[in-house]
């Protein structure tokens, strides 16, 4: 209760906190907040050009396949590395002033949050512009979206705490991204992929269960409730172990800030 109580106190400076990294995201880019919407369209046309064009493998709605999956992806990796970089990059306010520390991750995250949001926009207008368009399912995107900010939050609260004390995680963790982004079927169908040897890998991995029901809202199919509900589990379980163990470890963060 305590924790929730300083937190409702803090509620002002996270909006501050949040505010100040994006602003700094886009300090010194002439594009701001228009790369937001620009860079993931330019990624989207990259790979469908690869391995639709090239390769032959993909479908009229490709582009929307691979947009769905490079949206969710880009936020948790993003979302995670910044939180991990947060309380080190912020040491020097630390040492001065008293603010709850698990301000600077959840800044970071929620950051990446809205911009990732207001990214959806491309979503939106390539979908249409594929054929792709809203049913009733659509409505089940609601969930993903708040499974993705949960992941990326409890995740991004253990790497932050890790980092202080370990700061190779960094380097560590940029390789354990690229096995995440390849396990969760980005640019290619999982089910050509999957077979009994190899299903488990992407079964374990909860980004793509995400994906998963997010590609589904998208495309109008039935969400896969298994599927849903592994990523609920371990998105609600990295956040409580996030808060657990950052809340026992941070009044030892100064000594190795």
């Amino acid at each position: 209760m305590s924790v929730i109580k300083t937190f409702g106190k803090y509620r002002n400076l996270l909006g501050e906190l949040v505010k100040k990294d994006i602003k700094l995201k886009y300090r010194n880019s002439y594009l701001g907040v228009i790369w937001t919407l620009l860079e993931p369209l330019l990624t989207m046309i990259v790979l469908t050009l690869v391995f639709s064009e090239l390769l032959g493998k993909g479908t009229k709605d490709f582009p929307v396949y691979i947009l769905t999956g490079r949206l969710l992806y880009s936020f948790f990796a993003n979302g995670t590395k910044a939180a991990l970089k947060s309380v080190r990059a912020n040491a020097g306010m630390i040492k001065k002033v008293y603010v709850p520390k698990y301000m600077y991750p959840f800044a970071s995250v929620l950051s990446g949050y809205i911009i990732f949001l207001i990214s959806m926009v491309v979503l939106a207008i390539v979908a249409i512009a594929r054929g792709v368009y809203p049913t009733v399912q659509l409505f089940w995107i609601v969930i993903p979206l708040l499974q993705i900010l949960l992941l990326t939050a409890g995740t991004g609260l253990i790497l932050a705490t890790m980092a202080v004390f370990f700061r190779d995680i960094e380097y560590l963790w940029g390789v354990a991204l690229m096995l995440i982004m390849y396990a969760s079927a980005i640019f290619y169908q999982a089910d050509a992929v999957m077979n009994e040897g190899n299903a488990w890998i992407f079964k374990l991995n909860p980004l793509y269960a995400v994906i998963v029901n997010f590609r589904n809202a998208v495309f109008g199919h039935a969400p896969d409730m298994q599927a849903m509900w592994y990523a609920t589990g371990f998105g609600a379980a990295a956040m409580l172990i996030g808060i657990v163990v950052f809340y026992k470890k941070q009044d030892k963060f100064i000594l190795y800030l």
